[in-house]
């Protein structure tokens, strides 16, 4: 049975999905994009989790974002680190969640390499469309939903997944245009993961480029499989669906 609960982290509170599941199986922990929310995975997790024979699985929607509390805005330019560092070890730890598989879809794939690479234990990553330094297409993306956003009515449909789209949107759109931003990069993280890793992305990628994977795969120090989708943007799970869920899932098994 999958329960929505409310966990206080940090001040705040975040909304869960928690499906309990087999305890022989590592859980799975999925970590939503800088859109994202629980709601708008649309069920890829409860695909991944039953292709995997039913794992515990926790999906959540960090602050600002869903049914979550607010977040404290602007967001500063290490605001993944906050999550990785601060939010996500005590939300595992009040779940009783150890040793996850994180999967993260490009903000929440960044959150686990660095939550990974800072030593924390997992069983391994999956990175959907993952970034951990600042590429021209990577603004010029945002720059793009910033204008989406203002001339369309964009605000309106992200009100279906999150309390206030107002706040959500600027809360990650800001950041990522500010000045301060360009520099942003992770890589001094990259050498503390020592865990399996699986880098997806797709060929259509308006946020970022291959070289994002490459850079990951020479900077961790555990195994690495990149998986490039053909025709697939930037949400390669939901763009290519079975593809992708069934590389998640094959991947996890077979380690």
């Amino acid at each position: 049975m999958t329960d929505r609960v409310r966990a206080e982290v940090a001040g705040g509170a975040i909304e869960c999905q928690l499906t309990p599941g087999d305890p022989s199986l590592p859980p799975l922990v999925f970590l939503h994009e800088g859109l994202g929310s629980i709601d708008l995975w649309r069920g890829v997790p409860d695909d991944v989790g039953t292709a995997l024979g039913g794992p515990t699985t926790l999906t959540f929607a960090r602050h600002g974002y869903g049914a979550s509390d607010p977040a404290i805005l602007p967001r500063p330019v290490e605001y993944m680190h906050h999550e990785a560092d601060v939010v996500l070890p005590v939300l595992l730890a009040e779940l009783e969640i150890a040793r996850p598989w994180l999967i993260g879809h490009s903000d929440g794939a960044s959150i686990a390499l660095l939550y990974a690479g800072a030593g924390h234990p997992v069983a391994g990553l999956v990175c959907l469309a993952p970034h951990v330094f600042v590429e021209p297409e990577s603004i010029a993306g945002i720059e793009a939903a910033r204008d989406t956003f203002a001339s369309t009515d964009m605000a309106a449909r992200m009100a279906r997944y999150h309390a206030d789209p107002e706040a959500t949107f600027r809360g990650w759109n800001d950041v990522w245009l500010s000045p301060a931003f360009r520099d942003w990069n992770i890589e001094d993280r990259l050498p503390g993961v020592d865990a399996p890793v699986l880098l997806v992305q797709g060929e259509a990628d308006q946020y970022g480029t291959f070289a994002q994977l490459d850079a990951i795969e020479r900077g961790v120090r555990g195994e690495v499989v990149q998986r490039r989708v053909p025709g697939a943007g930037h949400s390669p799970h939901l763009d290519a669906r079975g593809e992708v869920v069934d590389a998640i899932a094959t991947f996890i098994r077979d380690r």
